[in-house]
């Protein structure tokens, strides 16, 4: 059974950044991702004056409780959500002047949620533009701590940001949240709080977070769920077997449960200790399914929902129209593309089954729409991309890790341009 490595978790590289710059002691990180977001992250931490060392397998981080070594700074955040919500609340921990922008696509992205929360709990903080968006700038004096209320209803990444912050108040926080989209990603927030010393107690709505700081520890990243998707996706949509090893039953990540969706459909899927297969049945059944919980692979099953022999309506998934593009909008534009029947609602897509023909994505610079239509063209040759190589900003050797396995499997594909060539 074909056997492949995922690099290691987005989200769980991020947050492990975060916990380490804030943590008592040097931190080593075990198998990071090397991705634009998360070099972005780090390079925004040295921007900040945190200390990093790495080679090829570990990231070293000396982490300052304190806040940034450095009283005055501008951090450039790239395309990255994380670095954009994450580290202007690490920043507000400390003392000094920071000034936080992003490139387009993150600046559209919003930040509203956040920021207010942020000045609730006393953060001197403007946005020099159009308000609830980048840039932004920080004049910090630590933050006191108390309670404050968030919607976290577009992302979880606020909750988060304030979860993460929580430790480094002087009295600790308590977070009322009125909504919660994407639940999963804060679980894994408060797993690897529990991993570098602090407990989150939750009450209903409320989040409790005491003061105190975290200590410094040896963090081991995970396999990327949300990644490992499109190689699931990939078995059960040409009747392949393909196993992920590293994530199985303990795995932090919610975007595992995906393979719950694909076993519904009618392939079989085994979840180890270890280690998760999917195994393609040749058939997928139509289906209808709420994603809100796992919203980052709604691309992924829009992608294969053409093979399906009924329709396939993925719901709850609003929030993905405020991620790196529309992606309800993107995902129905480029079926149709493909000549596929595609509706959508606000939090919906419906899509008929039906036989696509090749044409090119339109990606809108966003990764995960290139590399859930790649797994389309394992069955429509002739698909390529007006911008393949966005994949970097989460998987640079996508192309080459996709198109070994589907080569195989005996599927040519030029991975350069991601072309399945016409036969």
């Amino acid at each position: 059974m074909p056997a492949v490595a995922i690099p290691g978790s987005k989200s769980v590289t991020a947050r492990a950044l975060f916990l380490a710059a804030a943590a008592d002691g040097v931190t080593t990180l075990v198998r990071p991702l090397r991705s634009d977001d998360t070099e972005g992250f780090a390079e925004g931490l040295a921007r900040l004056g945190y200390r990093i060392g790495r080679t090829p397998d570990t990231w070293q981080v000396d982490g300052r409780p304190q806040g940034p070594a450095l009283p005055a700074a501008e951090i450039y955040c790239r395309d990255g959500a994380t670095t954009a919500r994450f580290l202007p609340t690490l920043a507000a921990a400390g003392r000094g002047s920071y000034r936080f922008d992003a490139s387009e696509q993150m600046r559209r992205r919003p930040l509203g949620p956040l920021t207010r929360a942020l000045r609730d709990l006393g953060v001197d903080l403007r946005h020099e533009e159009a308000e609830g968006h980048h840039p932004l700038r920080i004049e910090a004096a630590g933050v006191e701590g108390g309670e404050v209320t968030l919607d976290a209803g577009q992302s979880s990444q606020y909750l988060t940001a304030l979860l993460l912050l929580g430790p480094l108040t002087r009295k600790g926080l308590r977070i009322r949240v009125t909504d919660l989209v994407s639940a999963p990603y804060v679980e894994i927030t408060i797993a690897m709080m529990r991993a570098f010393g602090v407990e989150v107690a939750r009450e209903g709505d409320v989040f409790a977070v005491p003061s105190g700081g975290y200590r410094a520890t040896t963090y081991a990243v995970e396999p990327d769920a949300s990644t490992a998707s499109y190689f699931f996706a990939a078995a059960a949509v040409t009747g392949r077997e393909v196993t992920v090893p590293g994530l199985g039953q303990g795995a932090l990540q919610g975007d595992l449960g995906f393979v719950d969706v694909l076993r519904r459909m009618g392939a079989e899927v085994e979840v180890a200790a270890d280690r998760t297969t999917v195994r393609g049945t040749g058939r997928l059944r139509g289906v209808t399914v709420a994603m809100r919980d796992i919203s980052d692979t709604m691309p992924t099953l829009a992608a294969i929902a053409p093979f399906a022999d009924g329709p396939v309506r993925i719901e709850d998934v609003a929030n993905t129209r405020v991620k790196e593009c529309d992606r309800l909008d993107a995902c129905a534009e480029n079926l149709r593309r493909l000549g596929i029947e595609a509706a959508t609602g606000e939090d919906w897509i419906e899509i008929r089954p039906g036989t696509p023909a090749p044409a090119e994505i339109k990606t809108y610079g966003d990764h995960r729409v290139v590399m859930s239509f790649a797994v389309t063209g394992l069955r429509t040759p002739g698909i390529s991309f007006d911008d393949p190589g966005c994949v970097k900003k989460t998987f640079p050797g996508f192309h080459e890790a996709f198109g070994a396995l589907a080569a195989g499997w005996g599927i040519p594909v030029t991975p350069t341009r991601w072309v399945t060539p016409t036969r």
